[in-house]
Parts: C-alpha cells; structure tokens; sequence
C-alpha cells in the first residue's frame, strides 16, 4: 500500500467511526447549541484528533525510523542500516536509503584511500628531500665548522665548537622529521621494532613514561595495514602528550582470533565524551583504508583508551 493510500485509510477510518457516533448515538444538536451539546461535540472532536494521531503515529514510524537513523549516521563508522520493515512505498524508501548509504560509504573509502596514499606519498618525497638535500648540506656545514675549528685559535675556536654543536643538534632534528615522515625502519625491520622505535623516541623528547608490550609471532598484516597501525599508534601518542597532561601512556599490540589489535592507553585527563577532533577522524580514515576498527573511549578517571582492531588477511584458496 502506497504511503498516499495508507493515510487515507487511516482518515477514512477515524472518520467512519465518527459518522457511525453520529447516526447511531442518542444525541441530537440544536439551534441554537446547548452547552451540553457543545461538550460532547467538543469531546468528540478530541477524540478524533487523539485517534487520527495515533494512527498516523503507527503508519508514519518506518518513516521517523529513518529520520533518526538520518541524524545519527557517520560515514567514518560504517554498517549502520535502518531495518528493512513495512510495505510498498516506505519500504521502498528505506532500500533506497540503505542502498544510499553503501554507496556513500564505498566512495568515501575510496576517496580516503587516494588521499592517504597521496599524503603518504608526499610525506615520502618530502622526507627523501630532507635527507638528501638538507641532511647531506648539514653535514658539510658541520665537517667543515670541525676542520676551522681545529685550526682556529681561541676565543674564535670556542664559538665554532658552539655553532658545532648547534648544527649537529639541528641535523637531529631533521633526521627526527624524517623518521616521522617516513618511518624507514617499518619497512627494513617491521612493524613491531618501528612500534618500539616510536616508543622510544616519544618517551625521550615528549617526557612521558612509554610502556610497551608486543606480542611475540603476531601474524604479518601487509604492508598497507601496518602503516595503518604505526600511524594510529603515532596520533594516539601525539594526542596523549599534547591534550591529555598523562605521566605515562602504554602501548600494546596482541593477536586475538583473526585480528591483530593495538591500543593505547594513557593516565591523562580523559573526558565523557571523546571530541572527534582532526587528529580521531583521521584515525577513523585511516581505519577505513585496511577494514579495521578504531574505538576511543574517554573518562576522566580512567584517561583515554584508543583500540585499534585490525582483520588479518585472507588467504588465497
């Protein structure tokens, strides 16, 4: 039944039972009205409108279904479905609805894929730049500054040793930006010794205490889901030292059934709520680009939990 003739039943029912009120009810009006008339004729008239209203109610809920489903759907959390109930033109409209959202959802992974491979693209050409082009110049810089100061005399010898070290502090730093930017170490030793370098490195710049614990013989994800994982792991991290005022932050990574799964946990100050900032959605999209799962859950007692959940691949028969 179409939605149009399902009103109109709806109507033509509560206007029935009125009518039949009418013809077989032992009241009559009269001219000009008596107040008791005027009560009923006014109460029947509530009836009416409370009974039309609860019938459009009934008829019209597949459609206030998807109006709340409409206001609660993400894309960067996919598989959300409004059931599939009713008949004629509501049923309709949700298989039109659902089918809307799968292609939403499919082109929103693909569009996410080819920015994140764009931008990890760019972030590589920028990191082999950096090595090759300011790496290698600082290098020069800093030979050279050794050899004048070597020959120089004093005081002039004690100012280059401080420009020395200056500069050999600013090659750290770059050096740090690329392997922030392209972690080398992902690809030539794996995700768990890339994982406990960024560990590493967080605990001696950012001051917090890392604890990590990785599983031994976890099963090899391909080389987009690790990256995936050693992204994730990279913004929790950023986050924790950042926003979250943590003392320590732990970082894990175990084999569960048929996923590999990361989280990271902080002591920090967490909210009711998690804020879906830049740095969570782009979790999310990164999430998306392997078919894992990205959980965060925040409270103030107990700091932030980030969860990384990460399907294992499937074999070829």
């Amino acid at each position: 039944m179409s939605l149009f003739w399902r009103i109109f039943a709806l109507n033509a029912v509560v206007l029935g039972g009125a009518t039949a009120l009418l013809l077989w009810a032992p009241v009559t009006v009269s001219v000009p009205v008596v107040l008791t008339e005027a009560v009923i004729l006014v109460g029947g008239l509530g009836v009416m409108l409370v009974a039309n209203a609860a019938l459009l109610r009934i008829g019209l809920a597949p459609l206030g279904r998807l109006t709340r489903l409409m206001h609660t759907v993400d894309l960067l959390r996919p598989g959300h479905r409004l059931p599939e109930q009713g008949s004629g033109e509501t049923a309709e409209l949700i298989l039109t609805f659902n089918a809307m959202l799968e292609r939403l959802e499919q082109e929103r992974a693909a569009s996410s894929a080819r920015v994140l491979l764009a931008q990890e693209s760019e972030r590589r050409r920028i990191a082999q730049e950096l090595h090759d082009e300011v790496g290698q110049t600082m290098t020069a810089v800093l030979l050279s500054l050794k050899r004048a100061a070597d020959e120089a005399d004093e005081p002039l010898r004690g100012e280059l040793q401080q420009a020395q070290e200056i500069t050999r502090g600013s090659l750290d730093e770059v050096r740090r930006l690329v392997r922030r930017l392209r972690p080398g170490v992902l690809d030539d030793l794996g995700l768990v010794s890339a994982l406990t370098s960024l560990t590493t490195e967080f605990a001696t710049h950012a001051g917090l205490r890392v604890v990590h614990r990785f599983a031994s013989g976890l099963p090899p994800l391909g080389r987009q889901a690790e990256l995936v994982v050693y992204r994730v792991a990279q913004e929790a991290l950023t986050n924790a030292a950042r926003h979250a005022e943590a003392d320590q932050v732990e970082v894990s990574l175990e084999h569960t059934g048929e996923a590999v799964v990361l989280a990271v946990v902080d002591d920090g100050r967490g909210t009711a709520v998690a804020r879906e900032g830049a740095g969570i959605r782009g979790m999310r999209e990164r999430a998306l680009l392997s078919g894992a799962t990205l959980d965060v859950i925040s409270t103030p007692q107990a700091g932030t939990t980030v969860r990384l959940t990460v399907p294992l691949p499937r074999k070829q028969p």
